[in-house]
């Protein structure tokens, strides 16, 4: 049939609730229909309708469109969502007939069409069979923000919007990494969406938003409201922290968190390291790792040197005893040779036994270059540091040989500097007396940063001078295999079955 013979679909956002809020195109469009369509539930009441009822005629054909569940409860075969496809496919079928009568339907939607919105569900079934256009309105998330009388986000920060039908976990990841949010879908999902909150920290910052500009809103504070008078029509909001005021701690309120930034950027952060870093009121760290965490308003940054770690972890000790919130920045995972030693060796001193102290983990260089490779590290392997600056040759020497002898796969951190260059040909003479020249081993350089480089070379053939501070060495053992696939892409693993003796 071609687009003169068929109607025209729209789908038209009516806005937050406030028919004042809708569009002037909005209004035209519900005019010009002939068709007028509204989902409701069983009960009849349609809160689409109700927004548009003025512009409602008596000779518009009206659709309602009644869902046959709202909850997940049914005995259709199917379960839910067998009976909600049934019924989208049946309300779809019922519109096309009239589409394909030659008649114009408005289908009407709460907020925006294409927001979180019923009409999508008809969209996706007709918009390729009939000319359609889509009426934005404004959503109920503008709505809460205009009520809210505060900036939802500013400048580089991120706003996240969740359905609170996620399972609670991933709400409470997701609360702790974001900058602003908002939570949608309350009702019965509240008491999961509120611990979401108050575990990731971020309760004291929540906003609550009920019926944004409808008959019987209500604005407040998150952990106020109870938890049995929450409707569907209910947003939880952050705001935009920045210009918002940090809350006044007493000195016992101070922490230190110490948390690992990955090998690299942003793509590499764990979501609870993402929420210390933006709650903390200062950042401490060596400057190379500092520089890796996005600048926000309102937060103090003391970069130094990096071979200053016992006096960093003693300064970012203090500020906590003033009851500051202190982030300790580290690259890698904190506690595999890095800033979590020595700020909890300091911690132990009598002076910060108060002072509360929390580690976030995160992913090491051994493992990011594992993973670039293959699986090198798939079955026992041991982690030892080439550096002699805190502890003797002899000390590494020794278990090198232990390691080597073991036949464990090695991760060698700090190979190599300006000042040290030949720990490296040591080790590979020392593992050369107890592994085969052919043994492949992964050279992984600046893993996930702009100059990364991984590769794998035979044992033998190990060159020092190809290797810095920022390259980790992966040995394998005896077992661990080297192959090219199809297309030339080279990988190495170590099986986790070893072979009988």
């Amino acid at each position: 049939m071609s687009e003169q013979q068929t109607g025209r679909l729209y789908g038209v956002g009516l806005g937050p609730g406030d028919p004042a809020l809708m569009t002037v195109r909005a209004v035209e469009i519900i005019a010009e229909a002939d068709v007028v369509a509204y989902h409701s539930a069983r009960h009849g009441r349609s809160i689409a309708r109700s927004i548009a009822a003025k512009h409602i005629r008596a000779d518009h054909v009206e659709e309602q469109l009644v869902y046959p569940v709202t909850t997940e409860t049914t005995d259709h075969p199917g379960g839910y969502r067998g009976a909600m496809e049934e019924f989208y496919a049946e309300a779809a079928a019922r519109l096309a007939a009239h589409l394909d009568a030659g008649r114009t339907v408005a289908v009407l939607a709460e907020g925006d069409p294409l927001f979180y919105g019923s009409y999508m569900h008809m969209h996706k079934r007709l918009a390729d069979r009939y000319p359609t256009e889509v009426i934005p309105g404004v959503t109920s998330v503008s709505a809460a923000a205009a009520r809210l009388g505060t900036p939802l986000v500013e400048g580089e920060e991120v706003l996240t919007i969740l359905p609170g039908t996620l399972p609670e976990e991933e709400l409470t990841a997701r609360l702790a990494a974001t900058d602003a949010a908002v939570v949608m879908k309350l009702g019965r999902t509240f008491p999961a969406v509120r611990r979401a909150f108050e575990t990731s920290g971020r309760l004291p910052e929540a906003r609550y938003v009920e019926r944004a500009t409808m008959a019987g809103e209500r604005v407040g504070e998150l952990a106020e409201v109870d938890p049995g008078s929450v409707p569907y029509f209910a947003v939880a909001v952050l705001p935009s922290r920045i210009g918002a005021p940090r809350p006044e701690r007493a000195p016992e309120g101070g922490e230190v968190t110490v948390v690992g930034t990955g090998p690299a950027g942003p793509l590499w952060l764990t979501p609870e390291t993402r929420g210390a870093l933006a709650a903390a009121d200062d950042l401490v760290g060596y400057t190379t790792y500092l520089d890796r965490v996005p600048v926000r308003p309102g937060q103090v940054r003391h970069g130094s040197d990096n071979k200053v770690e016992s006096e960093r972890a003693e300064f970012a000790l203090d500020l906590a005893r003033r009851g500051r919130r202190v982030a300790v920045v580290s690259g890698g995972d904190p506690g595999v040779f890095a800033m979590a030693t020595a700020v909890l060796e300091v911690a132990s001193q009598d002076a910060y036994a108060q002072v509360p102290v929390r580690v976030l983990p995160g992913v090491t260089a051994a493992n990011a270059a594992a993973a670039r490779a293959g699986a090198p590290l798939g079955h026992d392997y041991a982690t030892i540091s080439l550096s002699d600056r805190l502890k003797p040759w002899e000390v590494i020497a020794e278990r090198l040989r232990a390691a080597a002898t073991a036949d464990l796969v090695l991760a060698l951190y700090n190979p190599g500097s300006r000042s040290r260059t030949w720990q490296v040909g040591k080790a590979r003479a020392l593992l050369l007396e107890h592994r085969s020249p052919d043994t492949p081993v992964v050279l992984g350089r600046d893993v996930g940063g702009p100059a990364e480089h991984v590769r794998t070379v035979r044992l033998g053939d190990l060159d020092p001078a190809e290797v810095d501070m920022r390259t980790i060495l992966l040995v394998g053992s005896s077992q661990t295999r080297w192959v090219r696939r199809g297309g030339g892409q080279q990988i190495v693993w170590t099986p986790r079955r070893y072979p009988e003796v």
